[in-house]
């Protein structure tokens, strides 16, 4: 005892010691909470099964407040101390805090949210959640946020009861930050993000990242060091706006003598684009920074080990833009922004002819954006390009959206990943950026400017589009089910706290 008085820094990697065993258990303490996790299977896909029947639909209005109520009540039924539903001008947000008495402290982001659906177009109600067998992949769960992302976020409550189920601490304090408007381009999340008490969360995190299913069908792990950002808007063109074209629909034959809003939509909508569609003629468009040698390097890793056959297996396509070769078309979808038509809505679409003129027509449409692009430079550039050829009159109603995303490779919340993928005996290929996009902004831009990313096993498919599924039990050793999802989030948990 002398000796250690006489000698601070002993008793300095004592404590460190000493609180590094406390939050980051042997083998065998793992090996109890798999044992947890095996034995709580049933009740954590139930779980799972009741969040997809409660459905929140922020395009539509449906689920409100109830999806954010529920989502605090998830929360706190998995060991987070206080969880509170917070209103935005939108849809509601829920901020929740664990505090375990932990050395570090890791933010989450979480959506409860989900895309809408056209029950006919399923092969079961998208609300049930039934478990079906789907060969040759094993047995999932069916229905709407299966794997986007009620799934993967199922998962990760499911560690946390795992982790108090067997008696353990959690290794580090948790900060989550769950909103209701991603499908809609998250249009109020700072209004939840930059709250005081939020925010001085936040400063407490060594980064922040959202539960996901990361692996292919081949098993293969790519870890995201950003994702695309995107503009959600409709380009709405009236006959009363315009001042040509008829204020209401009527007979087709007069469109010998009246002028048509949908014609007039679809120039517009010409104008954006090159021929093809494929390149953006937007004059003064922010411009993309170009991939950079290490992004490139990167990109030629994977393309030599993801298979293209399955890639376009899986989007149910038989060719790229242009017939690129494989490792182009990786990246051109890493670097290109784009401008897409999610949907064209105008007059009667409905059985056999009507033969109207409809008085108006509205374009749905995304567009994703690079690093070096900002959201308002864009949407303000597509603005003046309208007005410059004639098409001011058309409106633009900006629904939602946000910057890209960018987290350094070298960052811990990203080695924590590799690491803890590596444990698993996968060596997961780093990855320039999500080609989809989530309001990570809000995190890795001012004032956080945290790390961010996305982490899980686990396999899903199906996003935004019928029968989207999540594995629950997987007859592919290359894929983890349910439990290998879980066991991978209670092993990154630790893996932080290193």
């Amino acid at each position: 005892m002398k000796i250690l008085l006489r000698c601070p820094l002993i008793l300095v990697v004592v404590a460190i010691v000493a609180t590094s065993s406390r939050f980051y258990g042997a083998e065998d303490d793992l090996s109890s909470i798999k044992s947890e996790v095996t034995k709580r299977h049933d009740e954590a896909v139930k779980r799972l099964q009741d969040w997809i029947a409660q459905v929140s639909i922020a395009a539509e209005n449906r689920g409100y407040p109830e999806g954010a109520e529920y989502m605090a009540k998830l929360a706190r039924d998995a060991g987070f101390q206080q969880a509170t539903v917070i209103n935005t001008d939108g849809k509601p947000g829920v901020f929740a805090t664990l505090d375990a008495g932990a050395p570090k402290t890791v933010g989450l982001y979480f959506m409860y949210d989900v895309k809408q659906f056209d029950p006919a177009e399923w092969s079961s109600p998208p609300t049930e959640a039934r478990i079906v067998d789907k060969p040759p992949l094993g047995k999932v769960v069916i229905g709407r946020g299966a794997v986007n992302q009620k799934g993967p976020e199922a998962a990760f409550l499911a560690a946390l009861h795992a982790i108090r189920g067997a008696g353990k601490k959690m290794p580090v304090n948790l900060v989550m930050v769950a909103e209701g408007e991603e499908e809609i381009g998250s249009p109020h999340i700072p209004q939840l993000v930059r709250r005081p008490e939020v925010l001085a969360a936040l400063k407490k995190c060594d980064g922040v990242f959202m539960p996901s299913a990361t692996q292919d069908l081949d098993g293969i792990v790519t870890v995201n060091l950003g994702s695309k950002g995107v503009i959600e808007l409709e380009l709405v063109s009236s006959g009363e706006k315009w001042g040509r074209g008829p204020a209401k629909d009527i007979h087709s034959s007069l469109k010998a003598i009246v002028d048509s809003p949908p014609w007039h939509l679809v120039k517009a909508l010409n104008r954006l684009v090159s021929e093809d569609g494929n390149e953006i003629a937007i004059y003064k468009y922010p411009k993309p920074r170009p991939l950079t040698a290490e992004e490139k390097a990167m990109i030629e890793k994977v393309s030599k080990v993801r298979s293209e056959a399955q890639a376009k297996k899986l989007y149910s396509v038989q060719h790229w833009i242009d017939d690129l070769p494989w490792e182009q078309t990786n990246e051109r979808l890493e670097s290109e922004p784009t401008i897409n038509i999610e949907g064209l809505v105008g007059g009667y679409t409905g059985p056999g002819g009507k033969t109207i003129l409809p008085h108006r027509a509205v374009a749905k449409i995304d567009m994703r954006l690079v690093p070096d692009m900002k959201a308002a430079d864009a949407l303000a550039a597509l603005k003046a390009y309208l007005a410059m050829h004639g098409f001011g009159d058309i409106e633009v109603n900006m629904t939602g959206g946000y910057d890209p995303t960018s987290t350094s490779a070298d960052s811990s919340l990203i080695k924590a990943q590799v690491a803890t993928y590596k444990n698993f005996g996968i060596d997961a290929l780093l990855w320039p950026r999500n080609a989809g996009s989530y309001p990570g902004y809000v995190f890795t831009g001012e004032p956080l400017k945290l790390a961010a990313g996305h982490f899980g096993l686990g396999h899903g498919s199906g996003a935004h589009a019928p029968d989207e599924y999540y594995i629950v039990e997987s007859r592919n050793p290359k894929i983890q089910g349910f439990d290998g999802a879980v066991m991978s989030f209670v092993e990154y948990l630790y893996q932080l706290a290193k």
